[in-house]
């Protein structure tokens, strides 16, 4: 050790007894390799001492009063003129305290360690490993009635959606023209509430009346539904619910198979009041060429001059065909 190197000729005069009820001896100390050793005035050796376990009895007090560990009976007293040798023994003991190893730290670190990995799951990757399983396991069916659940909440802002027979049944046709990945999508049109178009869980796609009544094309709404499907493969309406709603819901839905109501009221809010998701053209221009729905009408209808809705138009994928038509002058 080098704290060891630099006492290793270093000597002090002090009084040693061997045991409790022996005479104190005069006695001289050196430091050794790891040792303290104690001769007497002929230079003949009465004991040697492990640094390592050498204590002492008075702890900032003069004499210096030292002992093996566990042996308080032997003494070695140093008197305060000794102060180098003193010093350097306390040095000493210090540097192979710190050297020593300390299970109960190791310990400590490691249940430490073990506790903030845990919270680390907990907090970062639980939440999203949870949501993934959950939006996997939830079948057709529930997400059915989840959707249905949050149009009944919606209806209490937006008003009665429309349910005329000739309506419905135009509907069901421009549904089915224009299908979701999964099958024929449900069109609600609505009166008031909803800024153009959503989309909620079991392919329920929400449409407002003026998409109807403002615009003589059905490219306009066609636009609007094509949007909503490639919305809801960018992200499942399923997991945007259950994003707003938080773990404790999600949990709640994956163990009882439902949702408390005030999540419900909560989400059918945010999503009337939050604007849709922004898509990029590429994007809308492939679902276009994918639906075969022309993309000029949509682009003027969101942007009546075109400037900021140009390369819709000028990529228009049926700009010089015409692709099947979407619903008849009837419908």
């Amino acid at each position: 050790m080098t704290a060891l190197s630099a006492y290793d000729r270093l000597e002090a005069a002090g009084l040693w007894r061997p045991s409790e009820d022996a005479q104190r001896r005069d006695v001289i100390v050196s430091v050794g390799e790891a040792t303290l050793t104690i001769t007497d005035l002929n230079d003949r050796a009465l004991a040697h001492w492990s640094i390592p376990a050498v204590a002492r009895a008075n702890p900032g007090q003069v004499p210096a009063i030292y002992h093996p560990d566990g042996d308080p009976g032997e003494t070695l007293e140093l008197p305060a003129d000794e102060d180098e040798m003193i010093a350097a023994i306390e040095k000493l003991r210090v540097a192979i305290d710190k050297s020593r190893p300390r299970p109960g730290r190791l310990r400590l670190i490691m249940l430490i360690s073990i506790t903030l990995a845990t919270l680390a799951l907990g907090v970062f990757w639980l939440p999203s490993a949870l949501l993934d399983h959950t939006v996997t396991v939830v079948p057709s069916v529930k997400r059915s009635e989840i959707g249905e659940t949050l149009l009944t909440r919606i209806r209490r802002v937006a008003g009665a959606p429309c349910s005329e027979a000739q309506g419905q049944a135009a509907l069901a046709r421009l549904s089915a023209r224009l299908p979701a990945p999964a099958g024929p999508a449900r069109l609600v049109v609505l009166r008031d509430g909803i800024g153009q178009a959503a989309h909620l869980p079991g392919e329920i796609i929400l449409l407002n009346k003026s998409l109807f009544e403002d615009y003589e094309e059905p490219d306009v709404v066609a636009g609007h539904i094509v949007a909503e499907h490639l919305r809801a493969e960018i992200s499942d309406p399923l997991r945007d619910l259950l994003e707003s709603a938080g773990t404790v819901q999600t949990i709640r839905l994956l163990t009882t198979g439902a949702l408390s109501d005030g999540a419900l009221d909560a989400y059918a809010e945010t999503l009337l009041t939050t604007p849709p998701a922004p898509l990029a053209d590429e994007t809308l221009l492939a679902g276009f060429k994918a639906w075969s729905v022309r993309a000029t009408p949509y682009a003027y209808a969101r942007d009546i001059t075109g400037e900021t809705t140009l390369g819709l138009i000028e990529a228009d994928p049926f700009a010089t065909t015409a692709p099947d038509a979407l619903i008849s002058d009837a419908d």
